[in-house]
């Protein structure tokens, strides 16, 4: 077990959300499920690309919002594309800059590793380029920001 476990509060979707997340990320496992005393599970354990997570079905009293958030550092725009599809679909909703929530209400960060080095670039005037057009897109796409950072003038 992990020093540190994010632990999601469902109404009574642990269960469903745990295996959609599986179905989702490639590295990835179910580790236990807790039943309860109506047959919903009480509580679920699994694993995401070796984090670990902890859902509970405990009702509708907390719901979650963009506060707390998953960052998922992707290395390709397929990546990118596949994940913000999958995490989107069935009810999910796009937001801006690389931000969407699941069916869920989980607000996850689907982030190519290029934003991070594109921004951190020590050229103040390219990395405010890719800033500006990150600012402007839903799903971040790769070649949008390439194209702003190689922009002249």
């Amino acid at each position: 077990m992990n020093k540190i476990t994010p632990f999601l509060w469902f109404d009574t979707q642990a269960e469903e959300a745990m295996n959609f997340y599986c179905s989702i990320f490639k590295n990835s496992k179910v580790l236990s499920v807790t039943p309860g005393p109506t047959g919903v599970a009480q509580s679920v354990n699994f694993e995401l690309e070796g984090q670990e997570f902890i859902g509970l079905n405990a009702g509708p009293t907390f719901k979650f919002n963009e506060a707390v958030s998953f960052f998922v550092n992707c290395e390709t725009q397929e990546e990118v594309d596949e994940l913000w599809s999958k995490l989107t679909a069935d009810g999910g909703e796009e937001g801006r800059c690389g931000w969407l929530k699941d069916k869920y209400g989980l607000s996850w960060q689907i982030i190519p590793t290029t934003l991070t080095r594109l921004l951190n670039d020590p050229d103040p005037a390219k990395a405010g380029r890719v800033l500006q057009a990150m600012l402007g897109m839903n799903k971040i796409d790769i070649q949008g920001l390439e194209q702003a950072y190689e922009q002249t003038g």
